[in-house]
């Protein structure tokens, strides 16, 4: 089961779904199917390139704290997770639902993780809160862009990390396309310091040095 699932989230997430149950992780994620919870979000996806390549950005940079802007389904949160188990983590998203599956594995075992309905242009910390903040695939989405990244520098303290799609896709709810030069330029005018793109199949992804 650990070559196809974060099984310690999935029990986690199982756990904090059904307070009653008890046992190993694989008893609880084979409650959690038997109960309906939809577990296929805790698949792996550590080897999409551009959750790979931020992951091990991670790595060198070796964030104390970090907060995750537009957590989703949790395509990035997850691998996160599973990476850097002790790094203190906050997640945010517009989804109620969404932020309720994420609340659920913290109450399920994941004492780090914190997480809130917030919209991203408006975030509810004070400035530089965060050792490190991520923005992923979400800029694509939003109708202030420049908003998001200005709360992303305040609320950050060392650096944001923000990926975004390199071509146009068919997915409705991507409302514009950046380039290198457009996605630099939005993070140096949001007040970045030193602002970088690098291309992984697909995507880019930026590092913004604060």
């Amino acid at each position: 089961m650990d070559d196809v699932y974060y099984t310690e989230l999935a029990a986690a997430y199982a756990r904090g779904m059904l307070p009653d149950e008890d046992g190993d992780e694989a008893a609880l994620v084979e409650a959690g199917r038997a109960a309906g919870l939809k577990l296929h979000r805790f698949k792996r996806s550590a080897e999409l390139p551009r959750v790979r390549a931020v992951i091990g950005m991670l790595h060198g940079l070796a964030p104390e704290s970090l907060l995750d802007v537009g957590s989703g389904r949790g395509v990035f949160l997850w691998p996160l997770l599973d990476s850097f188990p002790a790094l203190p983590v906050a997640a945010i998203d517009r989804d109620q639902t969404r932020i309720d599956h994420i609340e659920a594995v913290r109450r399920g075992g994941r004492a780090g993780l914190w997480a809130r309905a917030m919209d991203g242009a408006a975030m509810e910390f004070g400035d530089n809160e965060f050792d490190a903040v991520t923005v992923l695939e979400v800029l694509e989405h939003v109708e202030d862009p420049l908003a998001v990244a200005r709360e992303a520098v305040r609320v950050g303290r060392r650096f944001v990390i923000a990926s975004a799609p390199s071509k146009a896709d068919d997915n409705p709810e991507h409302i514009r396309l950046f380039d290198a030069s457009s996605l630099s330029a939005l993070f140096v005018e949001a007040g970045a310091r030193r602002v970088s793109v690098e291309y992984v199949p697909g995507h880019m992804v930026c590092m913004a040095s604060l």
